[in-house]
């Protein structure tokens, strides 16, 4: 839920001269404001699952993107249903718009190529949760002469090692701690993971950075989750509101 100190899940990833958004919790136009997205630029919205947490800032989105005068498509990734929810609500707030929402059905439970150009792949990354749920893994395409960059967004999540392979050697990793070790036995019943398992997924993967979020609003003290997650990785970062990261 949200809290003084977290708002719900939403990413700006930009890569390739393009701006992604990563799930869009309650808020997130707001801390796109405070951070100064540019929204005309915001190329795709990618859903993990549906969740409120995860999608209940969404239709907020579409409506001001209408407002201020967007005109190029809005292509959103995410579960089939996801459509039919926000369907008679596109369609009594927002008949006037001036452009395009295009859906895109994914299955969250297959490893698939969601989006690719000439410049990047997205890639669904396959998770255990309650309802359907993926990650997604975007990766640079260059020469092969030059380095290429790679991010892993792992949303909620049980602890799933099948998940390595693909993420193998990504410079960042963002995988969810909802809670401590002391907690463990809530991520069995919720299937969430701990501070420690993300860092474990890290280690397997020969990460570069991992960075953490998604804390339980029952703890305020999120050093608690840094540390119990460095003493198996060492690289991790927490994810705080409004962070910038470099990949």
């Amino acid at each position: 839920m949200p809290t003084f100190q977290n708002s719900p899940s939403g990413q700006i990833v930009e890569l390739c001269d393009k701006s992604f958004m990563v799930d869009c919790g309650e808020g997130t136009q707001l801390k796109m404001r405070q951070l100064g997205v540019k929204t005309a630029r915001l190329y795709t919205v990618l859903i993990s699952h549906l969740h409120g947490d995860h999608c209940f800032g969404l239709i907020g989105l579409i409506s001001t993107l209408g407002m201020m005068g967007r005109t190029q498509p809005l292509h959103i990734y995410a579960h089939g249903d996801l459509e039919k929810l926000l369907r008679p609500w596109l369609d009594y707030h927002c008949q006037d718009m001036p452009y395009e929402i295009v859906f895109h059905t994914i299955n969250p439970r297959k490893r698939e190529v969601i989006f690719e150009d000439r410049t990047l792949t997205i890639e669904t990354i396959p998770l255990k949760h309650k309802v359907p749920t993926c990650g997604f893994l975007f990766t640079e395409h260059h020469r092969d002469t030059e380095p290429r960059k790679r991010y892993a967004y792992c949303s909620d999540t049980a602890y799933r090692e099948q998940i390595v392979e693909q993420i193998k050697g990504v410079e960042v990793l963002y995988h969810e701690a909802t809670y401590t070790e002391k907690d463990a036995d809530k991520c069995k019943k919720y299937t969430h993971s701990t501070a420690k398992q993300a860092a474990q997924i890290a280690q397997l993967a020969a990460v570069g950075k991992l960075v953490i979020g998604h804390f339980s609003a029952r703890e305020d003290d999120h050093t608690v989750f840094l540390n119990e997650a460095q003493e198996v990785f060492a690289n991790t970062v927490l994810a705080e509101e409004c962070t910038t990261m470099e990949i």
